[in-house]
């Protein structure tokens, strides 16, 4: 299941039975950037019971931390 949240894609996956974690990448398909490392995806959560609260945690993720994700181009070397 996918959803779209606040310019991020957010795919929820099954890791075993009932064990839904959620899977988070930008939406124009640029990677994210933590520390001036890219990554493709980050995969958040606990093992949740459902696909929705997984997609709720992916959200909170998103409202917590998308301010520190960086683009590419703004990472500035030192």
């Amino acid at each position: 299941m996918d959803c779209l949240y606040q310019g991020y894609r957010i795919e929820s996956f099954e890791a075993g039975r009932d064990l839904w974690h959620a899977r988070i990448r930008r939406a124009d398909g640029r990677p994210l950037v933590i520390g001036s490392h890219p990554f493709a995806a980050l995969e958040v959560g606990f093992a949740w019971n459902d696909s929705d609260s997984a997609i709720s945690d992916a959200k909170r993720h998103i409202e917590r931390f998308k301010h520190r994700w960086s683009e590419p181009g703004e990472i500035r070397a030192a």
